[in-house]
């Protein structure tokens, strides 16, 4: 595939209570083999921030991977909200509907949205309150979710809100920032691949992982010395860091080398199993396969 893009950004998202948050982590690289870096690494963003920074200080031509579910399960029962006539027809429709409801949520937060009364059924929340059309088990998964489990990983349910695991929160934040985007900036596959400018896509950092040689398992990174031998698998050159390095930090750094590489690979702009209907509905994770 022709190079298409000259900048690589990684945001790991997160979807806690609060302004200002921690988890969130954006590295950034061009082309080339140069290390990535962090972008205002002194700085702890929010969410409202990292809206702001695609908006206006995002460089052209960028892919940028977001760590976050971009849609939930559509295609499993031929609706987000079975059952409820006021569903969202599609992925842009959602994202709308979340932010129209949780519009008075501080923070770019959807506490509105998962208490509303029909939305709520669907959902698993803490304090054991889980919907009655919440399903047992683990939950309803994505077309993208089920490729990722065909790959060795373990996701989640977007549905589910519960555990150090879950990507529910993250997933419906993000689902604000993109419609405040106000499709600024295209999102595949929900939008076409365009031929010039940035592109946001749906990152799993755990594929990011696996593809610098660690295991599902053992995808989290901790030590910089472990950042840079991934790094190196990635034909990266060293970020230099010694000691202790959080995990938010790594995850974003290794994300955005992997991008780097894997951005070229014809295949992975085209999974076997995704339809127009599942890209528009449910989305896609970049690398799934």
């Amino acid at each position: 595939m022709t190079p298409r893009f000259r900048h690589f950004a990684a945001i790991d998202w997160s979807g806690a209570i609060g302004e200002r948050q921690r988890g969130i982590a954006v590295a950034l690289c061009g082309e080339g083999h140069e290390a990535p870096r962090l972008v205002r690494p002194a700085h702890v963003w929010s969410r409202a921030d990292v809206l702001a920074w695609l908006r206006d200080d995002l460089p052209a031509d960028t892919l940028v991977g977001m760590d976050l579910g971009i849609s939930l399960p559509f295609a499993d029962m031929g609706a987000y909200f079975p059952g409820w006539d006021q569903t969202p027809a599609d992925a842009r429709a959602l994202w709308a509907m979340v932010d129209s409801i949780a519009a008075a949520d501080a923070h770019l937060s959807v506490t509105s949205f998962v208490d509303h009364d029909d939305v709520a059924r669907h959902f698993r929340r803490h304090g054991a309150r889980q919907g009655d059309l919440y399903p047992k088990g683990r939950g309803r998964m994505r077309m993208t979710e089920r490729a990722q489990e065909a790959m060795g990983c373990k996701p989640t349910s977007n549905f589910n809100l519960v555990g150090a695991a879950q990507v529910g929160k993250s997933s419906l934040t993000g689902m604000r920032v993109l419609h405040r985007l106000n499709a600024r900036i295209p999102v595949w596959p929900i939008d076409p691949l365009p031929r010039t400018g940035a592109v946001i896509c749906e990152i799993y950092t755990t594929i990011a992982a696996i593809a610098a040689g660690r295991s599902a398992a053992r995808s989290k990174i901790r030590t910089g010395a472990e950042l840079d031998t991934a790094l190196a698998a990635l034909d990266s050159r060293p970020y230099g860091h010694t000691g202790p390095i959080d995990d938010h930090t790594s995850d974003a750094l290794i994300t955005a080398a992997w991008l780097r590489r894997a951005a070229h690979d014809r295949a992975l702009w085209h999974p076997s199993t995704m339809t127009e209907k599942i890209a528009a509905t449910e989305g896609w994770t970049f690398g799934a396969q």
